[in-house]
């Protein structure tokens, strides 16, 4: 399985986002100090959410990390925006 159909998979599961949105940077990065040059190694993933109600940036970003951890030695940058739906 691709790391962005985990990335959805595992993000869906953990969240049970309204609107999820992931865009694979990697190409941008080609030959960067870091990159693996897997095609697959920097995302940017934008996350509406209820479960986010009520918390801080830090603890929505947290929630998100969590959920993906496991895939951080596959994944090199992870850029995330996550709101709720009245956001």
């Amino acid at each position: 399985m691709s790391v962005e159909a985990e990335l959805r998979e595992r993000l869906q599961a953990a969240l049970a986002p309204v609107e999820l949105h992931i865009v694979n940077e990697s190409h941008m990065h080609n030959g960067h100090h870091g990159s693996p040059g897997t095609g697959e190694s920097h995302f940017r993933v934008r996350v509406v959410s209820e479960r986010f109600a009520g918390l801080s940036r830090i603890d929505r970003h947290r929630l998100v990390n969590e959920a993906v951890a496991d895939l951080r030695d596959r994944i090199h940058a992870l850029a995330v925006k996550a709101t709720t739906p009245g956001e």
